[in-house]
């Protein structure tokens, strides 16, 4: 199958084995010349599946066994993350909410609990707050500014919008029995921005994502937070970034 989807404001044609992933990108379908294209076949579906295989060995878990359509969702994602970095845009885990027209992101290792804090938020904030990705943005640096688009690839809750919001603020989680937030400097902050975002395996790719993250920090407020799962998390984040 295939059909061209814009994503990050490139027209991007995807041709691929199974249907799933053009279910999941109908709401992106564009009209007009492809940037660039992405297809995939049996041999990207058996990568996706040694990955997560090698990933669940690493941590000591019982190797899971996806259907071959989800797989193939995972493999056209990291052909556009690999091509991305052309047009000054990288694929950032994460999650992120739009408040008042402006994006915050947080991003922590997995299991932290970045979408129930951005949950936390929008009981907090109430209809000024829409998620814009739960899971896994793109974000495009340029000119000293991080503008942050929506994609399908929205983690479990399938949250996320259609569009694309300046960047304000990112900020890392930390597991705390007590909710405490400061600022950060790009310089501690690195170490796990560039662990969240996808590394390209082409060499040329991947020190250009490098500079880009080191933009990304330049460009936006950058915070720690402690928090536990309680609203005051919410509260005491938000009016510490919003000013």
């Amino acid at each position: 199958m295939t059909d061209l989807y814009r994503l990050a404001e490139k027209n991007i044609r995807i041709s691929s084995v199974y249907p799933a992933v053009h279910g999941m990108c109908r709401d992106y379908r564009a009209l007009g010349e492809a940037d660039f294209e992405v297809v995939t076949d049996g041999a990207d579906i058996a990568f996706e599946r040694e990955k997560s295989a090698r990933e669940d060995r690493a941590e000591g878990l019982p190797i899971r066994q996806y259907e071959e359509p989800y797989l193939e969702t995972l493999a056209v994602y990291r052909k556009i993350a690999e091509k991305m970095p052309e047009y000054n845009t990288v694929l950032f885990h994460g999650s992120c909410i739009a408040v008042d027209g402006a994006a915050h992101l947080f991003t922590a290792k997995s299991g932290t609990g970045k979408s129930t804090h951005a949950r936390l938020w929008r009981e907090y904030l109430g209809e000024r707050a829409f998620m814009v990705n739960d899971d896994k943005p793109l974000i495009r640096v340029q000119d000293g500014q991080a503008l942050v688009f929506g994609t399908p690839w929205d983690g479990k809750h399938h949250l996320s919008r259609n569009t694309a919001v300046p960047l304000k603020a990112l900020c890392i989680l930390q597991r705390a029995a007590r909710n405490t937030i400061a600022p950060v400097s790009a310089a501690e902050s690195l170490p796990m921005l560039l662990q969240q975002v996808y590394r390209p395996a082409d060499a040329a790719a991947l020190i250009k994502t490098l500079a880009l993250v080191e933009s990304l920090a330049a460009s936006v407020s950058l915070w720690r937070l402690g928090c536990n799962m309680d609203i005051e998390a919410a509260q005491i984040a938000y009016n510490a970034m919003k000013g």
